[in-house]
């Protein structure tokens, strides 16, 4: 590590990390093998949050978005068992931005989880369980959106700070280099 490699999105040289590489592979796999635009995803995006009157953000690997440019899919990277996510995920889908966001994946690049964000019901599991994007399109064609009332998000929030908190400042929230060699 330490290195550069290519964005598989972006075409543009980033830096090399463990978890950069897991985020270009499950951009890879949701392009060539579910039939994902290239254009519908977007990576390391923010998800941004008050605790206290003190913004919190959380990156979020990848965002798939719709024709309309709404979020339609998140998909997180988690390093251990992939069940032990959901809860976050399943936070993360209804706070984001512009959702909330109908349905989760989180993987580990092995097995996957197909979230409802909305009820936090586990839909299936396995990397078959991630929709192709035709199929995305379909089930969330009549979506309707409707924002948290701030009581209900804000106490969503903590939740989801309880699950992130510890992820600030680490290699998890940014990146994760190992120290150059000597």
């Amino acid at each position: 590590m330490g290195g550069t490699l290519r964005d598989y999105l972006s075409g543009e040289e980033i830096e090399e990390t463990t978890y950069e590489e897991f985020r270009q592979a499950l951009a890879k796999m949701l392009v060539e093998e579910f039939g994902y635009p290239k254009d519908s995803l977007k990576a390391k995006i923010d998800l941004c949050f008050d605790i206290d009157d003190e913004e919190m953000c959380r990156t979020i690997d990848l965002v798939v978005y719709d024709k309309d440019d709404l979020p339609i899919l998140m998909v997180m990277f988690c390093a251990g068992d992939v069940g032990s996510y959901e809860r976050e995920a399943v936070c993360a889908g209804k706070l984001f931005q512009g959702g909330p966001v109908p349905y989760v994946v989180i993987s580990d690049s092995m097995d996957a989880f197909l979230l409802d964000a909305i009820s936090g019901k586990t839909l299936a599991r396995g990397l078959k369980a991630i929709p192709s994007y035709e199929e995305l399109c379909k089930i969330t064609a009549d979506y309707k959106r409707e924002p948290l009332p701030q009581e209900k998000r804000t106490k969503i929030e903590r939740i989801f700070y309880t699950y992130t908190g510890f992820l600030q400042g680490t290699c998890c929230s940014d990146s994760c280099s190992l120290p150059p060699k000597k």
